[in-house]
């Protein structure tokens, strides 16, 4: 029997995990979808590892549920789930070549040799390294080593495959590569995958759909765009990406005050004169000369980084500016700086996701 498409492929219900008084997880509810690419993206310590442990079943759930295609998995141990990981140090076995690395799953279930040839054969292929069934594990380079994992966990068959931050090991142009053969291979299998990382500009990369974790929860959901131009509070907008965020104050729907004056925007549904906070993206941020700038600013740094120039800059009330640009500016000079109300957005403190869904839609109606 198939999948049904109408229900989550994973789900968690309020799932909480914890080691004597330490809570790694606080009541974490999430659906994932079957044949989409999916990262939990979060700090180090944030708890994105211990929900894929939970999924793969090396970790077992303090309370709460987890379902897997409908049907509660809490007491399914890791063998006897359709889910299969690959590990951020690989788990290679050194002793065997390429071939055996990638036949083992299947000659441990007792397949037999010609299916083993036959799979084995096709995922090699998939991951680009045809020909290499003979080499062993030590004579690969760091990134055919991580295509060898790859191709074991898929020729399982597994649902979901699980990554546990398998890129970081590798160097920056074949980290991005590797990004783009993994966006690759999951679409062309149409299986889910669930991506672990703490790089931003990785997961808006390769995703279908971002959960950002924070402290064992869940703070915001949705796709990349969403993401990063709708953050949800002062973590996000900080954590995914670059941002400059101003303290400021809600006149009135599309009507913000900062910098000592008002700005129009889109954004709407708070209460009048609410205090908020204002972000505006490093990319919308057009500089121009003192007398058309709407905020007026003195250069600190400048940085070239290739394609673009990396600067900050400090205005009169002391906020820092963040800054990209083609085009360069001098150390020390004064500029103004220009921005669309369609790149001014608002953040209400502390608002919660649900909070912040509501109000949008409430918003909206209007």
């Amino acid at each position: 029997m198939g999948l049904d498409v109408t229900q989550p492929i994973i789900e968690f219900r309020n799932v909480v995990k914890k080691y004597d008084d330490h809570v790694v997880l606080n009541g974490v509810d999430l659906e994932i979808d079957a044949g989409k690419f999916y990262t939990l993206l979060g700090p180090s310590g944030s708890g994105k590892t211990t929900i894929l442990r939970l999924i793969s079943g090396f970790l077992d759930a303090s309370s709460g549920d987890i379902l897997f295609d409908g049907k509660r998995i809490n007491d399914v141990p890791a063998e006897k789930r359709q889910v299969n990981t690959v590990f951020q140090n690989y788990a290679l076995f050194p002793s065997m070549n390429v071939y055996e690395n990638v036949a083992f799953g299947m000659t441990l279930r007792g397949v037999a040799p010609a299916q083993i040839k036959t799979k084995v054969t096709e995922m090699l292929e998939l991951v680009k390294l045809k020909g290499f069934e003979e080499r062993e594990i030590d004579e690969l380079s760091g990134g055919q080593q991580q295509r060898v994992a790859i191709a074991r966990a898929l020729a399982n068959d597994p649902k979901v495959l699980l990554l546990d931050e398998p890129l970081s090991a590798l160097d920056y142009k074949l980290r991005k590569e590797m990004q783009y053969e993994l966006r690759a291979i999951q679409q062309r299998l149409g299986i889910t995958f669930i991506f672990v990382t703490h790089d931003q500009e990785e997961a808006l990369a390769m995703s279908d759909w971002i959960f950002v974790i924070n402290d064992g929860e869940v703070v915001q959901n949705g796709d990349p765009i969403d993401i990063y131009d709708e953050p949800i509070n002062h973590f996000v907008a900080d954590f995914i990406g670059e941002a400059n965020i101003i303290p400021g104050t809600m006149v009135a729907d599309n009507l913000v005050h900062f910098n000592g004056q008002d700005f129009k925007n889109v954004d709407g549904g708070m209460r009048p004169n609410e205090p908020v906070e204002v972000v505006i993206r490093p990319e919308d941020v057009d500089i121009v000369s003192v007398e058309a700038g709407a905020v007026t600013v003195r250069i600190d740094t400048v940085s070239f980084r290739g394609d673009y120039f990396e600067i900050t800059a400090s205005d009169m009330d002391h906020h820092e500016w963040q800054i990209q640009s083609t085009n360069g500016v001098e150390e020390g000079s004064r500029v103004g700086v220009t921005f669309d109300p369609e790149d001014i957005h608002i953040m209400r403190l502390n608002e919660t996701e649900e909070d912040f869904d509501a109000r949008l839609e409430a918003y909206d109606e209007e």
